[in-house]
């Protein structure tokens, strides 16, 4: 409207959050915050348990439950179909049937289900756009399909741990390979990265084997781990984009440090052969991989899924690196003085730390999201 020469400026309004994808997103963090309570019980501490299931099931809940449902929802918001979506719902679904008194085929059910969408989301992509990057994505859908199907027929949770790391490793190493063909890969560099990627494949089938093979195949895809770390620290464009201030730079520092720590996960796999050999052993070797690596890459690509996926600004803030600081600063606490010096109390520290961490993440995610759509800026 127009008053003498004055003309009042259009009021910016935020976009609206799709209410299917808040709803999924919600389910996912359901299942972060049932599993991270989990992680509480089995640090021994005096909290009240909420449900059977937290304690037992703390690592599908939290790689399953919360960062299956966020995966195959950002996949299903790229690819554009509706029927996709029912990879994130069947997720969601199958981790929240866990957290309730409902007979446990159920929800392992749901989660092999969304396992086999996915799967199929990454195919039809492939069609349309054949990529070797897609092929490693749909291989790590694969191996979240495999682990669902040896937890249905009974095989414990140790011997999942190997698939659902496949699972996570070469669905994130497959997006950051997506990124890195950008810097025109030499055909030596791709060749290294395949030779990474086979071996870990080659290690995760080995690893459902008994005896010795099982044995040889966690060392295996301990070698593979460790071939991929050196290869994306070595090709990623975070070497490059680390020297761009803001959150160019927190993203790449978010990067490169879970590529330190998939190093790290890789040896001790490498090492160890069998994880079951020593709690020190298997905790260092799990939450190195899972916490360390998967968790500091979640923490770095948060500015630019958020965004795509909800339709919501997340603006950078400095006090972010605190959150990141706090994690990797626990971890090594928690596989340093815990596991391999067998001090329990250090052990709870660098645990709950790491806890404190993640829910920091989510307080500072949440907290700069609110006061973007209150500045009214756009997504």
């Amino acid at each position: 409207m127009v008053t003498g020469l004055a003309v009042d400026a259009p009021k910016r309004q935020s976009p609206v959050v799709p209410r299917r994808r808040l709803a999924l997103f919600v389910a996912a963090l359901v299942s972060l915050l049932a599993g991270l309570w989990g992680g509480l019980l089995l640090l021994g501490l005096p909290v009240p348990t909420l449900a059977a299931t937290t304690a037992a099931d703390h690592g599908p809940l939290m790689a399953l439950g919360f960062l299956g449902t966020v995966i195959s929802l950002e996949r299903a918001v790229a690819l554009g179909h509706g029927w996709a979506f029912a990879a994130p719902a069947l997720a969601g679904a199958g981790s929240l049937a866990l957290l309730v008194s409902l007979p446990p085929v159920i929800g392992r059910l749901l989660l092999c289900a969304a396992a086999i969408v996915l799967v199929v989301v990454y195919l039809v992509v492939h069609r349309i756009q054949p990529a070797l990057h897609l092929t490693v994505m749909a291989a790590g859908a694969l191996c979240w399909y495999i682990a669902t199907v040896l937890w249905l027929a009974g095989l414990t949770l140790p011997r999942l741990v190997p698939w659902i790391a496949g699972f996570l490793v070469l669905t994130i190493i497959g997006e950051r390979l997506e990124l890195a063909r950008v810097a025109m890969l030499a055909r030596t560099s791709v060749r290294r990265f395949q030779v990474g990627a086979v071996l870990l494949g080659v290690g995760l089938v080995l690893s459902a084997l008994p005896g010795a093979l099982g044995t040889v195949g966690v060392r295996t895809a301990g070698a593979g781990m460790v071939a991929l770390a050196l290869w994306g620290a070595a090709h990623d464009v975070a070497r490059r984009t680390v020297k761009i201030p803001g959150v160019t730079r927190f993203m790449a520092v978010c990067l490169l440090a879970g590529y330190v720590w998939l190093f790290i996960g890789g040896t001790i796999w490498l090492v160890a052969g069998n994880l079951g050999d020593g709690i020190g052993t298997y905790d260092a070797a799990l939450h190195a991989v899972f916490l360390g690596f998967v968790m500091s890459m979640i923490f770095g690509h948060a500015p630019v899924i958020v965004p795509a996926v909800l339709r919501v600004r997340l603006p950078f803030a400095r006090w972010f690196f605190g959150h990141v600081a706090l994690l990797h600063v626990s971890l090594l606490i928690r596989v340093v003085l815990g596991d391999a010096a067998r001090l329990d109390l250090w052990w709870r520290i660098g645990g709950v730390g790491t806890e404190l961490a993640v829910l920091a993440f989510l307080a500072a995610s949440a907290s700069a999201v609110v006061r973007s759509r209150r500045q009214g800026r756009p997504a």
